[in-house]
């Protein structure tokens, strides 16, 4: 991308290291779409593609770490501090780095940390958006097999429920987040992408649930 100061495919091909074991739901190609949305949304809101763009290649990378530890550790802090050596590496100036390492800090949905500049708003959004719409719900069913989860539970309970077990299925994410993605959004472009995707979201868990019951 022409007057860019990062070198992407050089961050793109660092970041692919760590995603050689990845599982379905958080692969390469999540990262790539969130790219994609980063890139779309950045465009709109004025923040700096040299800041969103290696954000969003680098932002999973800690995830592994999260799902061996069973959800106990944050990919989000674990990410950042990698990616903090992979910026080292390619030879980065500090306080760009720093400012990609935020984004990638501050993108959890569960997180303690919250985005302070756009550019960390930017990629909270894009990640957030993969996980809403017909992509959405595809990875949340990824995610629901990775762990073990049964098909569906319209009786789940997401208070006593809990995450990394059979009763971890996609209805129970869409109950315990997807369904307040759409109001967590931060940018306006990003609300403004969501509507549709939150809207056939719904329509599908609301189909699920009557077809399972013998509705439809």
């Amino acid at each position: 991308m022409p007057g860019l100061l990062v070198d992407l495919e050089a961050v793109r091909r660092e970041a692919g290291h760590f995603f050689h074991n990845a599982r379905g739901s958080h692969d390469w190609e999540h990262s790539e779409r969130v790219f994609r949305l980063a890139w779309r949304i950045a465009m709109r809101e004025g923040a700096d593609p040299n800041i969103v763009l290696p954000a969003a290649l680098l932002h999973d990378i800690g995830r592994d770490t999260e799902f061996h530890a069973e959800g106990r550790i944050c990919h989000a802090a674990v990410g950042a501090a990698l990616a903090r050596d992979v910026m080292e590496k390619l030879g980065l100036e500090h306080s760009l780095a720093e400012r990609i390492c935020h984004c990638i800090a501050s993108h959890r949905y569960r997180g303690e940390v919250r985005p302070q500049t756009i550019e960390a708003e930017v990629l909270f959004d894009a990640d957030k958006l993969d996980s809403i719409g017909a992509v959405g719900i595809g990875r949340a069913f990824l995610f629901a097999g990775e762990v073990g989860a049964r098909l569906h539970d319209p009786a789940v309970d997401p208070e006593k429920s809990q995450p990394y077990t059979p009763d971890d299925t996609a209805y129970r994410e869409y109950l315990v987040k997807l369904r307040h993605i759409k109001d967590r959004t931060l940018t306006e472009t990003g609300r403004e992408i969501a509507e549709s995707r939150h809207r056939y979201m719904t329509e599908f868990f609301d189909r699920l649930n009557k077809e399972v019951q013998g509705i439809l």
